[in-house]
């Protein structure tokens, strides 16, 4: 029986904050942050994971969605990121998360005869071989023409080769919340919508924190023998709230991707590039590709990071060089902007600060873990719950999250072999129970008996056919969606995969929610106005040419 993160899980999980102390509080549900709590539970600990807002609300959803290496780093010598991330790519792929990351290839044009070849190509065989067991296919050169056949829409001028290989990818959002579920399977308790307004001291030990419910405005006082802040661009407010100095900040970077159909490009795999300042990928997606992305100094708000036109700019101007046929604005069908937590370095420039995390304790009994990078969550959290098992002492084992396998993996690949009669059985087709799979595994025999239970759940939702009305229901009954941008952003990615933004699916979506949510009329339509808000200011924001101007736009709508 799995945990359901529903309202009345959420209200009882809120009535018993105060009732016993606790052993490790983590602050912030973020990949990073939802990895700890996982890690800690499963080593026996009793764990409390609080987020002020939703599940990867930051930069935990605004990913490139990539599951990778780092490519570049190879050729900053970073060789020890590179295998510890392929290492995690391996497992991610093999064991822990089957049914959310999977492989994807990627074309790598050559501009250069002769040199660059052998250069980029010792790059590559040496990421094929540096994270131990090979969980994705070798790397394979291609000439120009065998190139093409890969990928039409490239310009034959744009390149004199390419070099074909593989990396993974995940909806970054839904793989968050997922070791979020994990963690409560294994008797953590996860909230969302509960800030930290403050940490308690004993002398000069941090002994809990006061929490603020933000659905209600009640405040609690969480008594906990340790406390983890994972909270990634918020880590320098967690220095002020502490009123003690951390040995490293964090600085942000926004990276900005945008989406475009399928079928407006010919390609049968991904695409990567050399920018002056970074990489541009363009990545398969379902229906879409997402291109990206941007690496430029971020200091306005973090809870709303915007792409301007410029960043758009940016974008379309490094892919259309290899492109036949330009993409061009009216081709986007949704952007979003994301800040990666760069720990500070002697380099000025973003993309030189390092992606390699850093665990410290500024005060007794309060541990910071910062850095990184999305696809070595599960290494970084390990190492923040080592340093409270050692300050805690007793009987506490390692971590065991390595071959700790996420709800929904345990047999999925038998469904997966019996796709067809699978689909029979649920009298659904064949590519939708397979879109089920990707996103739920084997927990898609619950969306079954929904369906089962009430056949109208079966039917697409209006605006954003690609889900059913079964999928918006268990965001709330099971996933621990609240409010209808939590559904819309990140239990589905309709927000940004469909042209209107979701606005045509908004109030359907309110509709099949609010009596499990307790919406009342007003409630109801106070939710739809309030995303509809939010989809025109980004929009707005989108049109500006500058970050201040985008930022003031943004905020126009922010609850």
């Amino acid at each position: 029986m799995t945990v359901h993160l529903d309202s009345t899980y959420r209200a009882e999980a809120i009535a018993a904050l105060g009732d016993h102390e606790i052993d490790v509080l983590v602050i912030g549900g973020g990949v990073t942050g939802a990895g700890a709590a996982l890690d800690a539970a499963a080593r026996g600990l009793s764990v409390t994971l609080v987020e002020a807002r939703d599940f990867a609300a930051g930069t935990s959803s605004r990913s490139s969605k990539l599951i990778h290496g780092g490519l570049r780093y190879l050729e900053q010598l970073d060789f020890a990121l590179v295998r510890e991330a392929l290492k995690e790519r391996g497992l991610l792929l093999d064991t822990l998360a089957p049914h959310l990351v999977r492989p994807v290839p990627f074309l790598f044009p050559l501009r250069h005869r002769v040199w660059e070849r052998a250069y980029i190509g010792a790059g590559i065989a040496l990421y094929d071989t540096l994270g131990g067991a090979r969980a994705v296919p070798m790397h394979k050169h291609l000439s120009r023409t065998g190139a093409l056949e890969l990928a039409p829409a490239l310009r034959e001028d744009a390149m004199t080769g390419a070099i074909r290989y593989y990396d993974a990818q995940v909806d970054d959002a839904r793989h968050t919340m997922m070791i979020a579920r994990t963690a409560a399977e294994h008797g953590a308790t996860v909230l969302t919508r509960t800030s930290v307004i403050g940490l308690e001291r004993e002398g000069d030990r941090v002994v809990g924190a006061r929490v603020l419910d933000r659905e209600t405005g009640v405040a609690q006082t969480i008594r906990a023998r340790s406390v983890i802040s994972a909270t990634g661009v918020w880590t320098d407010d967690m220095i002020k709230l502490t009123g003690v100095d951390f040995p490293f900040h964090v600085r942000m970077s926004k990276g900005v991707h945008i989406l475009v159909p399928r079928d407006r490009l010919d390609l049968r795999t991904g695409l990567i590039t050399r920018t002056e300042k970074s990489v541009l990928f363009v990545i398969p997606w379902a229906e879409h590709w997402i291109i990206g992305t941007t690496d430029t100094e971020w200091s306005l708000d973090k809870n709303h990071p915007t792409a301007t036109a410029a960043d758009v700019q940016y974008i379309l101007d490094h892919v259309n060089a290899l492109l036949r046929k330009p993409l061009t604005r009216a081709d986007i069908v949704g952007t979003y902007a994301g800040l990666r937590p760069l720990m500070t370095g002697a380099s000025k420039e973003t993309a030189k600060l390092s992606r390699e995390h850093a665990v410290a304790e500024p005060a007794p009994g309060l541990f910071v873990i910062a850095g990184g990078k999305y696809t070595t969550y599960r290494v970084m959290a390990a190492d923040v719950v080592d340093a409270v098992a050692e300050r805690l002492g007793g009987a506490i084992g390692p971590s065991t999250t390595a071959e700790l396998p996420l709800v929904g993996a345990a047999g999925y690949h038998e469904l997966r072999a019996d796709l067809a009669p699978l689909a029979a059985e649920a009298r659904l087709p064949v590519d939708v129970v397979e879109h089920l799979l990707g996103r739920y595994g084997s927990l898609v025999t619950d969306l079954f008996a929904s369906i089962d239970a009430d056949p109208a759940l079966r039917q697409p939702i209006p605006g954003a056919p690609d889900y059913l009305a079964a999928e918006i229901v268990y965001a709330v009954t099971h996933e621990g969606a609240l409010h209808l941008d939590d559904i819309l952003t990140r239990r589905t990615r309709i927000s940004i995969e469909v042209p209107d933004r979701g606005l045509t699916a908004a109030p359907e979506i309110a509709r099949l929610v609010a009596p499990l949510l307790g919406w009342d009329p007003e409630t109801t339509e106070s939710e739809i106005n309030r995303y509809f808000d939010r989809v025109h200011a980004e929009l707005a924001a989108n049109q500006a040419g500058d970050d201040t101007t985008a930022n003031t736009a943004r905020l126009v709508a922010v609850r």
